[in-house]
């Protein structure tokens, strides 16, 4: 009778032969599986729990980098300044050859010093326009120099206190009292690694970038003054001193050099520099022209002696 016949109460012999070495494999595979849970699965577990753990730190580091520039931007904006600066160059005796104004950003680094770039704190420094009147006998010398702190309705009158000799760091002295409790930003004690989140606080575009995120009245009515200076306390009064924050990735340390990918823009030089702990790697110095990769800073590491040799004169 052929298999295709067969009533379901029938089953031929190789069938059934089948059905009982399945079953017996089952039966093996399955103690084999109990056996080896009982000796391998705690130490498998362990692998495991270990891999949650280096996973669940992954998932917290990603989570605290993406909040980072938030963070810092909260935590720190009024130790951030906006610094307006008018500068000159000539010949005794004669009108000034050069007045320039100039913008740039700073930020509280101990009771009462700023720290900002040098072609900030000495804005002749470093421009070709002034060495090249200096070099004929002309001297250069600030005309103004002050500090507007967010939520400060006045400016700060600063001095220099330290300048780098060889880099783009300065240390200025706030010629009166903050005009509030701030804190100054914490210096990392440790070089930073290429690879790390950063982030740049300051005032890019200066007084012309806090008028574009003014509201549509006060822009309307500052838009077209020439009057930096003015224009900026107006701001102040109405709270509108306020700096912005970029995020990138630090590219390449070189000696005291940051190199890192976080958008700038004139006016935010001397800004800090933060990882992703937020700490304070480096001081917001240049940019280059036409390659989103190649904006420069200074390491903060460089910033500690100036931050000494200022805290020394001033006792």
């Amino acid at each position: 009778m052929g298999l295709d016949h067969l009533t379901p109460e029938e089953e031929p012999v190789c069938g059934a032969w089948q059905r009982l070495v399945q079953a017996v494999l089952i039966l093996f595979l399955a103690i084999t599986l109990l056996v080896l849970a009982h000796y391998f699965l705690p130490r498998n577990s362990n692998g495991v729990q270990q891999q949650i753990h280096s996973l669940t730190e992954q998932v917290e580091e990603l989570k605290q980098e993406q909040a980072m520039p938030s963070l810092v931007l909260h935590r720190y904006r009024n130790s951030i300044c906006y610094i307006f600066g008018i500068y000159q160059v000539g010949f005794p005796h004669q009108p000034a050859m050069q007045r320039t104004r100039i913008s740039g950003s700073g930020f509280l680094v101990a009771d009462g010093l700023i720290a900002t770039n040098r072609h900030v704190a000495e804005p002749w420094y470093g421009d070709p326009d002034s060495d090249a009147l200096i070099e004929k006998g002309a001297t250069a010398k600030l005309e103004k120099l002050v500090a507007y702190f967010p939520g400060s309705p006045a400016p700060v009158s600063l001095t220099p206190a330290a300048l780098s000799s060889d880099g783009d760091l300065a240390v200025v002295r706030m010629n009166t009292p903050a005009p509030f409790d701030i804190q100054a930003l914490p210096l990392a004690s440790e070089k930073p690694n290429p690879g790390e989140l950063v982030a740049v606080v300051g005032y890019p575009m200066g007084v012309l970038g806090m008028m574009a995120k003014a509201p549509t009245p006060v822009y309307a009515r500052l838009a077209f003054r020439h009057d930096d200076q003015g224009a900026a306390s107006e701001l102040a009064a109405l709270s509108l001193i306020r700096p912005s924050a970029t995020c990138g990735h630090l590219g390449d340390v070189v000696g005291d050099k940051l190199i890192y990918d976080a958008p700038t823009a004139h006016g935010a030089s001397g800004g800090p520099v933060f990882n992703s702990r937020g700490e304070v790697i480096g001081v917001n110095a240049a940019y280059i022209d036409g390659f989103s990769g190649g904006t420069l800073g200074v390491s903060s590491q460089s910033l500690k002696p100036l931050i000494e040799q200022a805290q020394k004169k001033s006792f």
